[in-house]
């Protein structure tokens, strides 16, 4: 048994997640913001834990942290405001990953998206920029830590049932990819310790989840 620890955990991938790891034995701790969530939070099996990770400081999310075998960010500021885009997805995104090294949990999984990285080619005046480019400098931060790190790069995300099939690599455009199989991903990660150290991109598709993560 494990302790995981997922920041962002109210999300639906997180949610997911939750329900898998605990359904395997494990022990898992979701950080949360709003307190009225944990209900379902519980309901999937975790702790919730109540903290804003947009405030709190590195110190306070390695007082977090300590005790766990892996934290997961499963976190986003949804969009809509870049100001919060930033200080979400890249600058507490970064913190997390100072607090994990502070607090000795070596293993660390970001969930990014398919196509992250400093040359997403996003338009300025696209709405998306500010994701993508929050996206590329966390994901860039995490390379040089020196962390267990595994980075997710899911294609468009469904709500539809888990297929649980995927394609690895760069998809093509278009390609999606349900929350629950990129929760099943994530899941097959953690297991897995030789994933560490890579960049995981992959939709839905013909080869079984365990298979796929076994030939990357």
């Amino acid at each position: 048994m494990s302790r995981i620890a997922i920041i962002g955990g109210h999300g639906k991938v997180a949610l997911h997640l939750s329900r898998i790891l605990t359904g395997q034995g494990h022990e898992v701790s979701s950080m949360i913001r709003n307190p009225d969530h944990s209900g379902d939070v519980r309901d999937a099996g975790a702790t919730p834990v109540i903290a804003d990770v947009e405030t709190a400081s590195a110190g306070e999310l390695a007082d977090q942290l300590r005790g766990h075998d892996a934290v997961v960010w499963s976190a986003g500021a949804g969009g809509g405001n870049p100001e919060r885009t930033y200080a979400v997805d890249r600058d507490a995104a970064i913190r997390s990953m100072d607090a994990a090294t502070t607090a000795g949990v070596q293993r660390y999984i970001m969930v990014s998206y398919l196509g992250a990285g400093k040359d997403h080619g996003v338009p300025e005046d696209n709405s998306f920029f500010p994701y993508a480019e929050a996206k590329a400098a966390a994901d860039e931060h995490l390379k040089s830590t020196s962390l267990d790190w595994t980075i997710l790069g899911p294609g468009a995300l469904t709500l539809e049932p888990a297929t649980r099939k995927i394609q690895t690599g760069p998809g093509t455009p278009g390609g999606q990819v349900s929350r629950e199989d990129v929760a099943m991903v994530a899941a097959e990660v953690l297991a897995d310790p030789s994933t560490a150290g890579k960049v995981i991109e992959f939709i839905n598709g013909s080869t079984p989840i365990p298979q796929a993560v076994r030939d990357i």
